[in-house]
């Protein structure tokens, strides 16, 4: 399905630098979704928000600061020992549109811990397919749904927090289609460059991590699992 999502993005020539391919794609028509996203309740509610760091939601980055909303934003594959930059409109070094992007966060944001978190009011995710069943596909290293476990599991996000994304037309399959498992973390809304769909979604469980599914390699990369495991062992 990815393959095919993929394939359908560069055929029509609807994904941006650099491409498609292997990675939650930027596509034509990103800063409008992005805008018609800002014009929904969920946003105007929000005061802070957690959002992944891909180019497709740049935009919904960009916005999120220039309408005063503190953004979280994860750090590329939980890499580091403090996984998320926290984003303070109010101390930005750069403009909105610059210390949104990954590069600029680096100058704008500082790395905090997860304990230093403050709950989040809106969850936005990328993603390379949905459906308005709310069922989501992410590039495969399943990151996202981790980001939302570790938030869950720190009281940051609970299972009633509304989760968004901004597609392209081309990335929504018919409902059923994407497969799902109980800890795949389901889409409230999902909102296009013309639309705003609200997903039937099933109710939500919390979010939590499953360390039989995580393999040692991945654990070893990331800091705060590393962490996280050991204070479960003891």
């Amino acid at each position: 399905m990815r393959q095919r999502v993929w394939d359908a993005l560069r055929e029509q020539k609807l994904a941006r630098f650099p491409g498609a391919h292997g990675r939650i794609p930027n596509v034509v028509g990103a800063e409008a979704a992005a805008e018609r996203l800002r014009g929904t309740e969920v946003w105007q509610r929000a005061r802070t928000l957690k959002c992944n760091p891909d180019a497709a939601q740049w935009p919904v980055r960009q916005r999120a600061l220039s309408d005063g909303k503190t953004v979280y934003m994860a750090v590329p594959r939980l890499a580091e020992e403090h996984p998320f930059f926290l984003l303070d409109p109010e101390h930005l070094a750069d403009t909105p549109r610059k210390a949104s992007s990954i590069k600029g966060a680096s100058r704008s944001a500082h790395p905090v811990p997860v304990e230093d978190l403050e709950p989040v009011d809106l969850v936005v995710t990328g993603c390379v397919a949905v459906a308005e069943d709310g069922a989501r596909l992410g590039k495969g290293g399943g990151f996202s749904d981790l980001e939302f476990a570790v938030a869950s599991r720190a009281g940051l996000v609970a299972a009633d927090t509304p989760v968004v994304t901004t597609v392209h037309e081309q990335q929504i399959v018919a409902p059923g289609e994407i497969p799902v498992t109980d800890h795949d973390v389901r889409l409230d809304l999902l909102v296009t460059p013309d639309r705003v769909v609200t997903c039937t979604r099933e109710p939500r469980h919390p979010g939590r991590i499953d360390w039989d599914e995580l393999t040692e390699e991945k654990i070893a990369t990331i800091p705060l699992l590393r962490r996280l495991r050991a204070a479960d062992a003891e």
